[in-house]
């Protein structure tokens, strides 16, 4: 991967970008290597992992003994038999409740708060029953976010799925297409700001609101609200599991779209990553 790096991206790249990828480590090791290697096991949800299953280990169980499991039956006799009781040590739940805890998992403090109202007051009960759903919600074949979990790595072509943008029969597709793709690196309300009224019909916020302010979700909503088309669809996660939108952003803006309980509620439930507590849908009303 590095030689590819070399040839193809290498020589178009700008100079900060260049510098940063082959910079060298304390090894002379440059940056770019670490796509030499497993990839996933590197940056901050990599250790985070690794150290999860270093915990794991110090109380017995081996998190990555679930790939042995055949069939969804056998996830759940795993996780019930060892990795539930885990959650219930002392020390793991003394851990957990620092709110530093999971700035590996990309939990700022504010998201912390909201992620521990879904359980019974302590983090320790939410993750477990996140990893649970993780465990033993979905074929291990069908989910990928639990290979990067438990097996620290994705499968190899043919031995389970893999995201859909890494899928080999899906490579033609993406190439063909990505004259269609602009990145930009900016905030995103200043951003919609610049367009058109009624031009937007698709937003993916991720989980990014969770830790914005009542000022910035208004901003956010109000160019949502002006550049989105008739029949727009937001998407969005939120750690807790209902919406952070009611009482926080002005009833004239939400008045303007529809929140699809139904579809967010199946959408939750198909959410493989098990992380987040909530998927939320909401369209744009004709005016």
């Amino acid at each position: 991967n590095s030689e590819a790096y070399d040839r193809f991206i290498a020589p178009h790249l700008d100079p900060v970008s260049r510098h940063y990828w082959e910079r060298r480590n304390w090894r002379g090791r440059r940056r770019i290597s670490v796509f030499d290697r497993n990839f996933y096991q590197t940056g901050l949800l990599g250790l985070f992992i690794a150290m999860g299953h270093r915990v794991g280990k110090l109380f017995g169980v081996d998190p990555a003994g679930i790939m042995k499991a055949e069939n969804i039956g056998e996830q759940r006799r795993f996780f019930n038999e060892e990795l539930a009781p885990v959650f219930d040590r002392k020390l793991l739940r003394w851990a957990t409740s620092r709110k530093a805890s999971l700035f590996g998992l990309g939990i700022p403090p504010a998201q912390y708060d909201s992620l521990i109202t879904s359980g019974d007051g302590s983090m320790a009960s939410v993750l477990k029953a996140r990893l649970e759903k993780l465990a033993c919600d979905f074929p291990l074949k069908n989910n990928y976010f639990a290979w990067q979990a438990f097996a620290r790595r994705y499968p190899e072509p043919g031995e389970a799925a893999l995201p859909a943008y890494l899928e080999q029969g899906n490579y033609k597709v993406i190439r063909a297409n990505i004259d269609r793709v602009a990145v930009h690196h900016a905030n995103l309300i200043k951003f919609l700001a610049a367009k058109d009224a009624g031009t937007v019909d698709r937003f993916v916020l991720l989980d990014a609101q969770d830790w914005m302010t009542d000022d910035l979700l208004n901003a956010l909503w109000t160019e949502i609200t002006r550049t989105a088309s008739v029949g727009a669809r937001v998407i969005f996660r939120t750690a807790a599991e209902p919406s952070l939108l009611p009482g926080r952003v002005s009833n004239s803006l939400l008045d303007q779209w529809t929140y699809e309980s139904d579809a967010s509620r199946e959408f939750s439930a198909k959410d493989r990553s098990a992380i987040y507590g909530g998927f939320h849908l909401y369209v744009k009303r004709a005016s």
